[in-house]
């Protein structure tokens, strides 16, 4: 996509399993493995899947914050991979991400004021301390924390004030795009919708995109502009929102969206559980990775792996039994 943000190109990392007396490399984890997909200025795409899917490994490599095995990551038109670490950490300006545990991603030692300072502080944003000081006092009354609060430590915050001081420190630098792993997943679902409406705001506002690491498809359906589902390191379906949830055409995707709750109980829907776990990553199946455990399993499902091909326009799928696929 030439007018793509962000494009992930063939993105894999492999982590070596090590045994014995002299921590010899016995195999490989493939916890990415060729996965590609395209971000736009100012869009929101939900990358989704099941625990231990690659998701937040995906995230982290585009961010460099550990370094890819292979693949290629195009930011803004420059290539991340071949950045150096002082080109690297001048590109974090544009860069930013919330991680997903509000009370672990918060330096204990430091006050609010100075987490959401430090951004400032590294980038020389402002003439001045004082002056930096007064945008971070901006930043905290914009995420809805009181600035007079600034001297506080983060211990002395709820999980929710917490994490709306991470998006605070996220925004610091108006960033083109921010990595939100799991940005509400710890908190209580009223805060949830407190957070997700903020970074909503936010985005009207700052004009930013986003990469929305999630296993919660309600929250995607509310946030998303795009969503692309993973299964063990790899990517499955990429569709627009509504045309996924509409029209989903991977096995795996119906599955997971048959699991979101229904809060009528009136309302019967087809089930479409999956049976047993993921195989391990180390030992990935042949074939269709999801054929273990898929439903519709056809004998080509187990010989040959699917490529991820245009069924339709800007609707994508990985599966034999799609038309085109």
């Amino acid at each position: 996509m030439s007018d793509a943000l962000l494009e992930v190109r063939g993105l894999e990392k492999h982590f070596p399993v090590r045994r014995g007396v002299f921590s010899r490399v016995s195999g490989w984890v493939r916890a990415v493995d060729g996965v590609s997909f395209s971000v736009r200025p100012g869009e929101t795409l939900a990358l989704v899947g099941e625990s231990g899917s690659g998701k937040t490994t995906t995230g982290r490599c585009i961010l460099r914050l550990i370094e890819p095995t292979r693949g290629a990551v195009r930011f803004d038109g420059q290539d991340l991979l071949a950045l150096s670490p002082a080109a690297m950490r001048r590109m974090r300006r544009h860069l930013q991400v919330i991680f997903q545990d509000p009370y672990g991603s918060l330096n204990p030692r430091m006050t609010i004021g100075s987490i959401v300072r430090e951004p400032l502080d590294i980038h020389r944003i402002g003439s001045s301390r004082k002056e930096r000081d007064a945008m971070a006092d901006r930043l905290l009354e914009r995420v809805g924390i009181d600035p007079a609060m600034r001297r506080r430590y983060p211990h002395e915050f709820s999980g929710g004030q917490r994490q709306r001081i991470g998006v605070a420190r996220a925004i610091a630098l108006r960033p083109k795009l921010i990595v939100a792993d799991e940005p509400v997943s710890s908190l209580d679902v009223s805060v949830q919708a407190q957070v997700i409406n903020l970074l909503i705001d936010l985005q009207e506002e700052y004009h930013c995109a986003y990469l929305m690491i999630a296993h919660d498809l309600a929250l995607v359906e509310r946030i998303a502009d795009r969503v692309a589902v993973m299964y063990l390191g790899r990517i499955v379906e990429v569709a627009e929102t509504g045309e996924l949830f509409r029209n989903a055409l991977h096995p795996y995707t119906r599955a997971l969206l048959q699991a979101i709750p229904v809060p009528d109980p009136e309302r019967i829907r087809d089930k479409a559980a999956l049976e047993g776990d993921p195989p391990s990553p180390a030992d990935p199946p042949p074939g269709c990775r999801f054929h273990t455990r898929c439903p519709v399993v056809v004998d080509a499902c187990r010989r040959v792996d699917p490529p991820l091909v245009e069924v339709a326009p800007g609707h994508w799928a990985a599966c034999h039994l799609v038309p085109g696929g």
